[in-house]
């Protein structure tokens, strides 16, 4: 007798597609066996675009400076325990010189949101290091700007635009936010980047407080619809500083068939396999590799800034996870089949 749920995952490698409503059935029907067949399709798909390469991303924290204050993360504006700090050119540039050499053709700017960097000194910023490394990729993970100091930076040459929209759900948005915090301005800041011609990456957290399977599938199934370059997710893990505090965290297991379900809707997609992973499991890097994952994100920044970078509880700020230990980095993932490769790592566009 064919078992649905397998079917259901079938049609999902065939067509990209389900409803929602089939989403949530795959997601609730989750299981060792699911799981497992949903990693081996995800992996076959994603061989026949990328191979077996793993693209690097050198991440560099610029600051914890934030005006938003949102429930989950460690450095809200309301957490008085953060030890606040802000990167200059000079610093930025002299970790991509670091990484340059290391083989990172990727340079990740990664800061506290709300605007708390000028639009102007972004832009310098981007223009400094395609000077100094023009073959080089230059990605922001900013927050939210206008539309007219996203076309700056653009204009600047930021190739890339990270923006996690967190959640496709606005009620579900409004209980991990501050009310000054618009679900509509994240939705609309996203459209922005695409149409200014960002490669543009979303994003959700797995496992986030008051979050269903109903809720993860309308993040699946938009997704499927916005069809980003890039997506990021990663269990939700707790800080001890936020209101909750106290939750429990996301799991590995559902983390990482999330991943290969997402590999299965859109088979082009550029997915890390993130930190937060690697945070709650020894192996989460390996296990995001194996189940779909084709990018992991080194950290270049300087040791004060990894220390103070603190969006949840126990972040991974050394060994593999430092970009300097590198080729621990790549014994990992030849360890299990797959190769690290110096390459800006672009979506291998495929047809629609």
């Amino acid at each position: 007798m064919n078992n649905p749920l397998f079917e259901l995952l079938d049609r999902l490698e065939a067509t990209r597609s389900l409803t929602t409503e089939e989403y949530a059935v795959l997601i609730a029907g989750r299981s060792p066996e699911l799981a497992a067949a949903a990693a081996k399709k995800a992996d076959r798909v994603r061989r026949a675009i990328y191979g077996n390469t793993v693209f690097i991303r050198g991440l560099i924290e610029i600051g914890n400076v934030c005006k938003n204050d949102c429930l989950y993360c460690g450095i809200r504006r309301s957490n008085k325990n953060c030890s606040r700090y802000r990167l200059s050119t000079d610093e930025i540039l002299a970790c991509c010189r670091e990484g340059y050499p290391l083989g990172f053709r990727t340079f990740v700017m990664q800061g506290g949101e709300g605007g708390t960097i000028a639009v102007d000194e972004v832009c310098r910023t981007v223009e400094a290091i395609k000077r100094e490394f023009p073959d080089c990729a230059v990605t922001l993970s900013l927050g939210e700007y206008p539309t007219e100091a996203y076309r700056a930076m653009r204009n600047a040459g930021a190739d890339r635009y990270l923006l996690r929209h967190e959640t496709a759900d606005k009620a579900h948005y409004e209980m991990l936010h501050p009310k000054e915090m618009s679900w509509e301005n994240r939705m609309r800041c996203l459209t922005d980047l695409k149409a200014l011609g960002f490669q543009v990456g979303c994003g959700f957290m797995v496992g986030s407080p008051y979050q269903t399977t109903e809720l993860l599938a309308k993040d699946l199934k938009f997704v499927e619809t916005f069809r980003p370059d890039m997506c990021g997710i990663g269990p939700f893990i707790p800080h001890k500083d936020t209101p909750f505090a106290d939750r429990p965290a996301g799991t590995v297991d559902e983390t990482i068939f999330l991943l290969s379900l997402l590999r299965l809707v859109k088979p082009d997609l550029l997915l890390p396999a993130t930190t937060a992973l690697g945070s709650i499991s020894p192996n989460g890097r390996e296990q995001g590799i194996l189940a779909g994952a084709n990018v992991v994100m080194p950290n270049l920044s300087p040791q004060k800034a990894k220390e103070n970078y603190t969006l949840y509880n126990n972040k991974l700020t050394t060994g593999a996870e430092a970009a300097q230990n590198l080729a621990d980095l790549k014994a990992r993932m030849a360890a299990i089949g797959y190769e690290i490769v110096s390459a800006r790592g672009d979506i291998q566009r495929i047809n629609e």
